[in-house]
């Protein structure tokens, strides 16, 4: 058996209960506090706070090699954290939903408000207090002048100034009739105060909507070369790409360039910083399409290649030692470049060697490259400067398969040793090779041996192409013209009457005495304005025909 719920009855006395608002009245209530310019600064403040975990945490986006980093050395948390998205924090679904609440409220905000604002710069001046000596900015003064005169003398001093001139920046003004033959000014400024608000907040909007259009629509990819090598703008050249989620890979410009020579500087003279990084410039020719004649550039840490509507920076460089591996039958099986990565100051690199032998065992070579090699107290190889001045290369062997016959994909920074074993020497320890440029070691059991031909290096590039860079541009420059005018232009009203003067010098009868008037300023501003008791003397000097009191 179902019960219903009777409404309270009221007793005598009682305050009347509040109306209820149903489904349609909730609704308006949830859309207004939606649309709220508290809600907006709340919403804006919550977006800032969600871009923190951005800067704190590696992203996949940008370096997907951190990210996996972080989440070996912190299994517990990094787990937890990657369920939050605090590794893809921009495109996460909490992100996205203040993201999006920001941009409807923001929508929801301006739109009624550019509404009323349009409608204020159709009205006109408020009409003339009676009482001008209770304004918070007011004065008074007798001229010898007859009244018309004085009140066009006024009239242009307010249309002309207010910091600027015309009804834009100056005031807009009307003319009342008063009772006894005078008249009064009623003027008005700073209306585009509320235009440059309106402005900044509909830059926001431009700012949220290059953001949007950011994420769907560019790219960005990482990709080592050496020097000699090419690089062409097509999704296999990449060693990782990230896309917008509406970007066609197809439609990739046709730029291709090729890496001359990399000039790499750093510190030898200063102690403190010596080995610190002071150039990089890689020396590059470049085309916009197969088709297009070739152009050279040099490419720096601040100074990209731009090109097709693509940025080409260089963001890293390294060693990429040439190592010649040959099999037991004297076969050459690995001699390209093969890039270590770098993992200190110093340059220390740790790469690998893959050299896969048909019918036979694999090779694989691991280890470190030490760019000025020396040997610490306790017997390890370190490097001591990041330049190439003792070069040496420090592998350790292996036999087996490497893995690369099933077709599947795998890192060429790393080497897969489950189905392999280390090679070692004599006394049935693990080989160590230790190799200068242009040595040749031989392997144990005629295994085959291992050459250090060259050693080049490469440049780490990272290529961008984001539409929303003119956008978002565009929207700064007038959030912070906005932000200036609603900051700096005040809103003021400013009412001066003109009464003629009596004989005794108070405002009398329109002939009193004919030649002589009595003007009466006051002024209010909306906010704090510094300037009003200023803006009044303006005034006033303009009816007396006298230079304010500053200028004297």
């Amino acid at each position: 058996m179902s019960t219903a719920t009777r409404p309270r009855e009221q007793a005598p006395g009682d305050a009347p209960l509040p109306p209820a608002l149903g489904t349609a009245g909730s609704l308006r209530w949830l859309w207004r506090q939606l649309t709220s310019m508290r809600t907006a600064l709340v919403l804006l403040l919550l977006l800032a706070v969600a871009t923190i975990p951005g800067s704190l945490f590696p992203q996949r986006a940008v370096d997907r090699g951190a990210v996996t980093a972080y989440l070996a050395e912190n299994p517990s948390t990094g787990e937890w954290l990657d369920r939050l998205g605090f590794f893809d924090v921009y495109a996460s679904p909490w992100f996205a939903a203040v993201y999006l609440l920001l941009f409807v409220s923001l929508v929801g905000c301006i739109v009624p408000r550019a509404r009323v604002h349009a409608r204020e710069w159709r009205r006109r001046p408020p009409a003339t207090p009676r009482r001008l000596e209770r304004l918070p900015g007011h004065a008074a003064a007798k001229v010898d002048e007859p009244l018309g005169v004085v009140a066009d003398r006024v009239e242009r001093a307010l249309r002309r100034r207010g910091p600027g001139g015309g009804p834009w920046l100056g005031h807009v003004v009307d003319r009342h009739d008063e009772p006894g033959g005078g008249l009064s000014l009623a003027a008005e400024t700073g209306r585009l105060r509320e235009t440059g608000n309106l402005l900044f907040h509909v830059s926001l909007i431009g700012v949220l909507l290059a953001l949007a259009t950011g994420s769907l629509y560019a790219y960005r990819g990482e990709a080592l070369v050496v020097e000699g090598g090419s690089f062409s703008n097509v999704v296999p050249a990449y060693d990782s790409i990230t896309p917008g989620a509406r970007f066609d890979s197809s439609a990739l410009p046709p730029f291709s360039f090729r890496l001359d020579s990399l000039d790499v500087a750093f510190e030898e003279t200063q102690v403190s910083e010596i080995g610190s990084p002071r150039d990089f410039a890689a020396d590059v020719v470049y085309r916009e399409d197969p088709d297009a004649p070739p152009r050279e550039a040099t490419v720096r840490v601040n100074s990209p290649l731009e090109v097709a509507g693509s940025r080409v920076f260089l963001t890293g460089n390294g060693y990429a030692p040439v190592v010649e591996v040959r099999d037991a039958d004297g076969e050459l099986r690995a001699d390209g470049a093969a890039p270590f990565l770098p993992e200190d100051s110093s340059y220390t690199s740790r790469g690998v060697v893959k050299a896969p032998v048909p019918g036979g065992e694999d090779i694989g070579l691991t280890g470190l490259f030490l760019p000025t090699a020396a040997v610490d107290p306790a017997g390890e190889q370190v490097s001591l400067f990041p330049d190439a001045r003792v070069p040496r290369l420090v592998l350790t062997a292996w036999t087996g398969d490497i893995g690369l016959g099933d077709g599947s994909g795998q890192s060429v920074y790393e080497l897969d040793t489950s189905a392999m074993e280390q090679v070692e020497d004599e006394d049935g320890r693990p080989l160590v090779l230790v190799l200068e440029p242009g040595q040749t070691v031989e392997l144990p059991d005629g295994l085959g041996s291992v050459t250090f031909a060259d050693l080049p290096r490469f440049a780490a590039f990272q290529v961008r192409a984001d539409p929303s860079g003119p956008l978002a541009l565009v929207a700064a420059v007038l959030a912070i013209v906005g932000l200036t005018v609603s900051l700096f232009l005040p809103r003021r009203r400013v009412w001066v009457r003109l009464s003629p003067a009596a004989a005794d010098g108070h405002p009398g009868p329109a002939g009193g005495t004919g030649g002589r008037t009595v003007v009466q300023v006051g002024a209010l501003s909306r906010s704090r304005d510094a300037g009003l008791e200023t803006e009044v003397d303006r005034v006033l000097a303009a009816a007396t025909d006298r230079p304010m009191s500053g200028d004297r």
